[in-house]
């Protein structure tokens, strides 16, 4: 471990001050770990310390690993990127797009212009918007009582499109549809592909969409950031789901999710075990979606999110965020990374060779001081390895 003082002090700072209630992190260059680290607490109610086997929601952190799964049913011929998915998932044939409201507020619907993809589901270019980003959708929902995602009821699927595939970037609900391919193409749960060709491979034990009785035990609860301070809450992704959640179901560690970032610093190997070809980590890792960018998010859910506006103009890989320039705290132009709703948040500099994942569990998403902590322990990291 190299320099772990000062990588530790910005997330010691963030808890001691009570600016958040509990920090995990972890970084890895691609010779191995540098650091590990746990400060706070998982429960401001009970006290109980935060450590580094901590589990905790990784929410959409949860999107690249179901991508992972769909770039090896794409190895192997029995998905494709550019066909018209419908073809694996006919019920996406029948899907419309919102084309505002009547006068007495019940939803005007069409049909799109064009055929989905496969490649548009991953790169949030299929017309499916979150109701936490887009308003409409969210109107929609209450006109129709249509669940929302976290529910992770089929009938939360059933959603039209807020703009025609390939039009325009929307982070939105493609990467759970992503996951019905999967099951479609296999035969088996998400969940169980999951299980068997990334998770059990890489050694990722401690993750999954089902919360072990063991892991129950280290599981952090989740707080909301109110008027009167951070209140843990009862927030938990349904255990008996109706499907899992790829965009979104996982619990896990963040030393777990450092093996995941670790395989794809390695080109697609870790642990011994290959997961991916080469070819297809450098395609995961570029700009999949064109001339396209990405746009701010604007929230519709207070509660939920906070605007995210450092989005505007950078791109979408399959399926990870790319950055086209360099950032202030080191990472290189063209790195990979994302985020969970509860303020988990990790990247993959595959030019410098540094990953690093950092969780909390606080609600509203992508609060100020969250990402300040993240963003000091992000700088932290690339200055003890001289990068």
């Amino acid at each position: 471990m190299i320099g772990t003082g000062k990588i530790a002090e910005p997330l010691r700072r963030a808890t001691e001050s009570g600016d958040l209630p509990g920090v995990v992190a972890t970084a890895a260059t691609r010779d191995g770990v540098i650091f590990e680290g746990a400060f706070g607490t998982r429960d401001m109610a009970t006290g109980t310390p935060m450590t580094t086997d901590t589990v905790v929601w990784i929410a959409s952190m949860t999107k690249a690993i179901t991508g992972a799964c769909t770039m090896q049913l794409v190895e192997r011929g029995k998905l494709s990127l550019d066909g018209d998915i419908a073809a694996v998932l006919p019920e996406l044939s029948q899907i419309q797009v919102l084309d505002g409201f009547a006068a007495d507020g019940t939803p005007k619907l069409r049909a799109p212009k064009r055929a989905m993809t496969l490649r548009q589901l991953l790169t949030h270019t299929s017309g499916h918007a979150y109701d936490m980003w887009n308003a409409d959708i969210g109107a929609y929902m209450r006109a129709t009582g249509t669940p929302g995602i976290t529910s992770c009821k089929n009938a939360a699927l059933s959603l039209p499109l807020a703009s025609d595939p390939g039009e325009t970037w929307q982070y939105g609900i493609g990467i759970d549809w992503a996951g019905k391919a999967v099951e479609a193409v296999t035969g088996q749960t998400l969940a169980r592909y999951m299980q068997d060709n990334i998770l059990l491979p890489l050694g990722m034990t401690d993750t999954g969409f089902k919360i072990g009785e063991e892991q129950r035990r280290r599981l952090a609860k989740i707080h909301a950031r109110t008027p009167d301070g951070l209140v843990p809450i009862d927030l938990e992704i349904p255990q008996e789901p109706e499907f899992h959640m790829g965009g979104g179901g996982l619990y896990g560690t963040a030393g777990d999710y450092l093996k995941f970032a670790q395989m794809i610093l390695h080109d697609g190997t870790f642990n011994g075990a290959r997961v991916l070809r080469p070819e297809t980590v450098a395609l995961m890792s570029a700009n999949a979606m064109g001339a396209l960018s990405c746009n701010p998010m604007e929230s519709a859910k207070p509660g939920s999110t906070n605007d995210v506006d450092y989005l505007a103009g950078m791109k979408w890989g399959l399926s990870f965020l790319i950055n086209p320039e360099p950032l202030p705290t080191g990472r290189s132009a063209g790195s990979l990374a994302w985020a969970g709703l509860a303020n988990s948040y990790y990247w993959i500099d595959r030019t410098r060779g540094v990953a690093g994942v950092y969780a909390t569990q606080v609600l509203p998403f992508f609060d100020q001081k969250a990402v300040a902590a993240f963003d000091a322990f992000e700088t932290a990291v690339y200055r003890a390895v001289g990068a």
